[in-house]
């Protein structure tokens, strides 16, 4: 059952936002100006992870919810015109920390998610990176933003002057010692190396990216967000983890969108 089959008419203005995590799916449903006028709801992720158990999922953990007359989908990857191109997270045999399954990763490889989703939920659907649709949520459209979320991976977003970039998968890009951000900020990583010295490599990750790019403003968001303890500059912002589901309603918006969101 999808949320445009549900008796009335769907309000046109209403966004089904989705946050697909490594660990957890989470979805609720947005009014214009994007606030809830829904419970959030949330399941854990599925492991292993195929795109069609992915949408069957997400159709039953959206069922309850009120009807909506478009989609907006944060993905744990690279996503490009609504195509998978990678998923990390997705693609390990039993979740976080576990062995890559190259079966996986081929089923993931070039998966059109918004074909999927718009013929299993039944609504125009865009689907970004997780990290992309937090910051839709966050970001004051002045300079270079750069959004970093730190959860069972390390993801990042990038806007120019309010106007989301085509993605850069920084969290897959060499970090130290031939491991990726994702590889020494992602969650397994905290837990063995304990929160003190995980902080310690979030700072030096923010040193490197600011070489990278000079952001003007960084945001760091995502579950563990909130154990970071360090000293953070004025240019530096904690964000709360809903703004993976608040930033559905924005990723409409025509001052925000670029080539990589629209279908070709």
């Amino acid at each position: 059952m999808t949320g445009v089959a549900r008796g009335a008419p769907p309000d046109e203005a209403r966004t089904l936002a989705i946050d697909v995590g490594g660990t957890g799916l989470k979805a609720a449903v947005l009014d214009a100006t994007g606030a809830m006028i829904s419970e959030r709801v949330r399941v854990p992720t599925p492991h292993p992870c195929p795109p069609d158990l992915l949408v069957g999922v997400l159709s039953d953990l959206v069922a309850p919810l009120p009807s909506y007359g478009r989609v907006s989908v944060g993905f744990p990857g690279m996503v490009r015109s609504g195509c998978v191109l990678s998923a990390p997270s997705l693609s390990r045999v039993a979740g976080p920390g576990s062995k890559v399954s190259a079966d996986l990763r081929r089923a993931w490889d070039g998966v059109d998610m918004v074909a999927a989703l718009e013929g299993a939920l039944g609504a125009p659907t865009r689907v970004v990176n997780d990290a992309e649709m937090q910051g839709a949520a966050v970001v004051r459209g002045r300079g270079l933003e750069l959004v970093v979320t730190l959860g069972t991976g390390c993801g990042t977003g990038v806007f120019l002057d309010g106007r989301l970039a085509p993605h850069l998968e920084l969290g897959q890009h060499p970090f130290r010692n031939d491991r990726t951000y994702d590889e020494v900020l992602g969650d397994a990583a905290r837990k063995r190396m304990g929160n003190a010295r995980w902080n310690r490599q979030v700072a030096r990750a923010m040193q490197t990216l600011n070489v990278l790019l000079r952001y003007d403003r960084l945001y760091l968001g995502g579950g563990n967000s909130r154990r970071v303890t360090l000293a953070l500059g004025p240019n530096v912002e904690l964000i709360e983890n809903i703004a993976g589901i608040l930033g559905g309603a924005r990723l409409w918006d025509t001052d925000l969108t670029c080539d990589a969101i629209a279908r070709p």
